[in-house]
């Protein structure tokens, strides 16, 4: 499962949804499901523009983490 730090990255950087969206020309519609963690997919070019928006590497947005329901699964 894929943990999406787009918010505390923005909160800590004060930023809102708005001020992300007119910076990069990101969809609201598409930053609103990143910020809230409801995308089931992501263009690379999107990624790319926070990454150089927000100053920061993809691993500081994205974190790989273990489910443990997942996890459960395969061990069974």
């Amino acid at each position: 499962m894929l943990k999406c730090h787009l918010s505390r990255i923005m909160g800590e950087k004060r930023l809102k949804i708005s001020d992300v969206c007119a910076a990069t020309g990101i969809n609201r519609g598409t930053l609103s499901r990143l910020y809230h963690e409801t995308a089931n997919r992501v263009d690379l070019e999107t990624i790319d523009m926070l990454c150089e928006f927000l100053e920061c590497n993809v691993g500081e947005i994205y974190e790989h983490v273990h489910s443990a329901s997942k996890t459960a699964e395969v061990n069974v």
